[in-house]
This record gives C-alpha cells, structure tokens and sequence, in this order.
C-alpha cells in the first residue's frame, strides 16, 4: 500500500484561520514513539476460541468528560463517544467522536497521552499503529494539517491498533484526557466501518457547520509493513522480606540480603530458610511447566571491590538455589551467577543512601509464569493461602465495567494551592485503576511533581518512581505489601507510567490523572494511598 503524505491527529503541527485548530501531543508522543516493536506470549492461559469466552454485553457509545491540556494553558472540557471498538482479521478499530464544551480560539498544540488500548487480564499494551518510519499513525488525517474545533460540534476519530487476540473480549482505553475507560466490548467484525464517502473537513476549515453536523475527516488504511509496538505492563510489589517484578509472562523474585544473610556471610539465617521455602511454594504455583528454567541471581550493592562483591553474590545465589532445589524436586532446571553491584535497582548515593543500598543487596530468581497461574486458580490469592509469598500472589479478576463517572471522593489532601481528591480504586482484570483529580486553589498556575521525588519511599526501585504519580503506592493495612504505579517499556531499558502527563494546573480547575497498580487479593476491600508529597491517605475503598 503506498503511504501517502499526509497528517494524522497524534502527529500534527498546524494553524488556523477563525476555527480552532488542533496540534498533537509534543514530549508524550516522542516517548510513544519508542515503545519496542513485536508482542509477547499471552501469560493469561484464557480459552483461544471466542465461543468459549462468556459473552459481553455491547451498550455503544460510551461517553465520558474531561480537561484536555493545552500549550496556551487555556486548557478545556472535552467529552469523547467510544461509538465502536472493531477486530477484524488484521487490525483493531478505535471509532471515536470528540467534542470540544469549551469556547476555545486560536491555533493550539494538545497535551495529551495518545489513545492507548490495554488488555487488563494480560497487561498487554496496544498503542496505535505507526507507519513504517516510525513518524505517523494511520487512521483519520488531513492534507493540510489543520484539524478544525467548534464548541460542541463532534468530530468523527477513527484509529487503528494491532489485532488483539481473539479470546480479548474487553479493553481498557486510556488517553485524550479522559483516564482510563474501562469494560470496552470488542465487536468482532469480517469489514471495519467504510471511510466517510464524503470527507467534510476541509469545508468547514474556517466555517463553523450548521447544527448538528459532525466534522468527517479521510481515512488511511495501515499498510502491510505497519509497526506494531506491543509491549506489556510491568508491575512491582514489595515486602519487608521480598518483592515481585512482574512483566509479561516472566517474574522476578527478588529476596532481601538483609533478611536472608548475617553480613559478609552466605549461609543463610534460621529465618530465611522458612523464607525461601515460601519462595519454592510461589514457584510451585507459577512457574510454567513447560519452561521450568529458573535462573538465580546474586546481587550486592556498591561498596566493597568488584571482584570480593561478584564472589560474594555468587555464593549467596548458590546457597538460595540449594535450598530451592531441595524442596522443588527435580522437575526444574537452575542456573545460578553472581552480578556483584553491576545491577542495581535503586539509585545509591543519595539522601536515602542506607535504604538503597538495602535494597540493592538481594538474590533474585526468574522465571516463566505459568498460563494457569493466571487463568483461574489465582484469582483469590490462590499462593498467597498456601503460605507463599505474599508478594508472589497473582491476583486476576475479570475486566471492570465501564463506568462515566469516578465515584465519590474517597479522601483528600492538600500541597501548597493544590487539592488532591481521591476517588475509589477500580479493580480491572490483573490490576487496580487508580483515579485523583487535583484542583489548583490558588490565583495563579500551579507546576506539579508528582513523580517519585519529593515524599517518595526511602529506597524505593528507581524504575517504578516514574510518570505522572511515579511517587504513589498502595499499602496493605492488614501486611506489609507495597505495590508501585505499574510502567511500560518504551525503549531499551526505558519506561513510562500511562498517567496523562501534567502540565501547569490552572486556577480554579481540577484535572484527572491515573495509575495502575498490580491487583491485591480478592478480600482486600481498603488500601492506603500514600500519595507522594500530599501524605498518606488511609482506608480507600476498592470496588
């Protein structure tokens, strides 16, 4: 198919004349543009046949309302209309009508997360397609460049993703300032939609369309060589004697040295044996059979020689694996080796110096999670009953409902001008949906950093601080579990929260953010929020 030059809303720089017209997203998009081709192994172990899946009931639209970020600061109320979410034999189709409730003037640049269609159950991320070069996606387009706004007048998006499996039958999508919609049904289909016979935009370029008129815009078809960059969630939970990385279908444990080792020794201690016999048990659950490698690393933290820490990792990585095989029996392969201080997980030398080095003193072991881990058998913290690790348990529900709204105001904290108003957290597939909404009290422009800086948990992992609410956690009230805001790879050891990116919060206005965090155990009914320099907000209720 020959790709015709042209320009498609996540990538458009534009101007106007009496309309308003819309650019796409600046330093958000760049990092989109990264995310690592090709797909991974579904880790889920769900039915392939559709007629096996429970069926879904379809209510299109689905509506919601919120405040775009725009580069003029005049930022402004949309709402969008999910009006049909397609899979055909060789793409996804997002349909979407936009709507600007604001009267806003001038040429614009939007600030916003590009739309993004998630697979709850499995992590997967869908971002949309790309053409070959990497610089444009395909879908709905303008020759000139100019993507014309009226107060109230819809205009009609149509977006494409790579094909999600046949046995999705429900997608989170999240961009375009609206946090996260979740329970989209997927409409199996022979043909996507037609493109619009008549494409209007360019008539009304600077003439606004009479009543009830939606603006129509050409489409473009993906080409065969279209790049498709499915990457998956990576989640973290964390314990006082160890934490869970969890990507795709491979998870690390990672065992605290501290816990398991006296120091300069490798023998471990009377209280970590019980430890890594709970480590075998969550194995036992999740490891997959049929690739049953288990690879155990040592790692120390950076004080002392290279050569006395890679001796010592590699000792202790030993130890661990003994025990392991032990008590798994010999339907497991080990590897084992010691990487000294050569992979940290948090960044040494700062304020928080001691608790980083702590956490950089461990044995990891990884592995393929089993498909049947996920399926069922784990969907009330089937490991974490058995007396396993706690931090190992997965924890897999069924994908939430779409729901317009965010639910009353759970909690609230203020920072400086800024409110901070907490809403329930929705359980969706493998994971938990965050909501905040942040209202700038004050007279003038409020710049947020809600990252993982200040208020951030002493000798926190460097990688899942990132994002919008890279600070914010999830606590346990009833244990010690800690689970961090989830990322996705974009690059080559480079990774990003979904949160929409927050630019300078106006006066008197509130802005909606998100992050996703891995599922606790079906009984949990309440988690604190520690949220970043605003504090801890206790007792949030998860629906």
């Amino acid at each position: 198919m020959t790709h015709h030059k042209r320009t498609t809303l996540a990538s458009i720089g534009l101007l106007t004349a009496g309309a308003l017209v819309l650019s796409g997203c600046g330093a958000v998009g760049e990092l989109r543009d990264r995310i690592l081709d090709g797909t991974r192994t579904d880790p889920t172990g769900r039915p392939t046949e559709p007629s096996a899946m429970p069926t879904v009931e379809e209510d299109f639209p689905y509506t919601k309302q919120g405040r775009l970020f725009l580069d003029t600061g005049d930022d402004t109320q949309t709402e969008m209309s999910i009006t049909a979410l397609e899979r055909t034999d060789d793409h996804t189709v997002l349909y979407v009508d936009h709507t600007y409730l604001d009267d806003v003037s001038g040429s614009v640049q939007r600030m916003s997360t590009p739309p993004t269609l998630i697979d709850p159950v499995s992590g997967r991320v869908y971002p949309m397609l790309r053409t070959p070069d990497g610089e444009d996606t395909y879908g709905s387009y303008t020759d000139s460049g100019k993507f014309p706004i009226y107060e109230g007048v819809p205009r009609e998006f149509r977006y494409y993703f790579p094909r999600v499996p046949a046995d999705v039958r429900q997608l989170t999508f999240v961009g375009s300032g609206m946090g996260a919609m979740t329970g989209i049904p997927v409409q199996d289909v022979e043909k996507e939609q037609p493109a619009p016979a008549s494409p209007n935009v360019d008539e009304y370029e600077n003439t606004e369309p009479p009543e009830g008129t939606s603006i129509t815009f050409p489409v473009e078809r993906p080409a065969e060589d279209a790049k498709s960059g499915v990457t998956d969630l990576e989640s973290f939970v964390d314990s006082k004697e160890a934490s869970t990385t969890r990507e795709g279908d491979t998870e690390t444990i990672a065992l605290h040295s501290d816990v398991m080792f006296e120091f300069d020794k490798s023998e471990l201690t009377g209280e970590a044996t019980e430890i890594v016999r709970k480590a075998a048990e969550s194995l036992k659950a999740n490891v997959d059979p049929e690739e049953s490698r288990i690879t155990v690393i040592g790692h120390s933290d950076g004080k002392g020689g290279d050569g006395y820490n890679a001796k010592l990792s590699e000792q202790r990585a030993d130890t661990v694996s003994r025990i392991l095989k032990k008590e798994l029996g010999g339907d497991y392969r080990f590897s084992t080796e010691g990487r000294g201080a050569t992979d940290p997980v948090a960044e040494e030398g700062g304020a928080d110096d001691e608790e980083a080095r702590a956490r950089n003193r461990r044995v990891e072991f990884s592995y393929k999670v089993s498909r049947d881990s996920a399926k069922g058998g784990a969907r009330d913290g089937r490991s974490e009953a058995e007396g396993a690790l706690g931090s190992a348990a997965r924890n897999v529900g069924s994908p939430a409902p779409f729901e317009a709204e965010d639910g009353d105001v759970a909690g609230t904290a203020t920072e400086g001008d800024v409110r901070l108003d907490v809403h329930p957290l929705v359980r969706d597939g493998a994971y938990l949906i965050g909501t905040v909404s942040l209202t700038n009290t004050g007279e003038d422009p409020v710049e947020l950093d809600l990252s993982g800086g200040e208020g951030r948990r002493k000798g926190g992992p460097t990688k899942f601080g990132k994002g919008t609410l890279g600070g914010f956690q999830l606590i346990e009230p009833e244990t010690d579990l800690v689970r961090y805001v989830a990322q996705m790879r974009v690059g080559e050891d480079e990774y990003a929260g979904l949160a929409e990116e927050l630019q300078a919060l106006q006066p008197g206005e509130a802005y909606r953010a998100i992050a996703v965090f891995p599922a606790p155990a079906s009984k949990v009914t309440e988690l604190s929020l520690h949220a970043g320099p605003f504090g801890e907000i206790e007792d949030v209720p998860v629906s």
